[in-house]
């Protein structure tokens, strides 16, 4: 789809799949709504909880150094982020526009192999206190929190404030 579109040319807004949380055709869906998705080198989603994990491959994502790229872990610590909170709507049969606010990020340590990276939230009473903004306001945030790992190694943790926006 990506290859075909013109510069220019506005994006048109595909909807989110229907039915049940499938994160395959999440992905799928990710990658056509976001073309820079499919260049990531994600190869695993899972979410347990309150937490989403992704493994990604390394090659995808090399600097000239022939470690990880930092413009890349940090667009996917700011990508993942996006994604929980749009699942953990989609869980409450929310479908709403998701803006990251603020993000952060810190560097511990290169990236030399392939990694995972895992998202959830800064404070474990972060979703209920969104849920009840959400309700009261039409609006919220959570602070997410996203570390990233090579074999046991934390070579990267990032912060990051995603807004909800009012429904239409």
């Amino acid at each position: 789809m990506a290859a075909s579109r013109q510069a220019g040319v506005p994006h048109p807004r595909l909807p989110l799949p229907e039915g049940p949380d499938d994160l395959v055709a999440f992905q799928r869906w990710l990658g056509e709504a976001i073309p820079m998705v499919g260049t990531l080198g994600i190869t695993h989603m899972a979410r347990q909880s309150d937490s989403l994990a992704w493994q990604l491959a390394l090659e995808p994502n090399l600097n000239d150094k022939g470690t990880g790229f930092g413009g890349a872990l940090t667009a996917q610590t700011t990508l993942q982020g996006w994604c929980w909170v749009t699942l953990w709507l989609r869980e409450r049969g929310l479908a709403r526009d998701v803006v990251v606010a603020e993000a952060s990020q810190r560097f511990h340590a290169p990236v030399t192999g392939d990694y995972r990276l895992i998202c959830m939230p800064c404070d474990p009473k972060g979703p209920d206190l969104l849920d009840a903004a959400l309700r009261e306001r039409g609006k919220g945030r959570i602070a997410l929190d996203q570390k990233l790992y090579c074999g046991d190694t934390l070579c990267l943790h990032a912060t990051g404030s995603y807004a909800v926006l009012p429904g239409a």
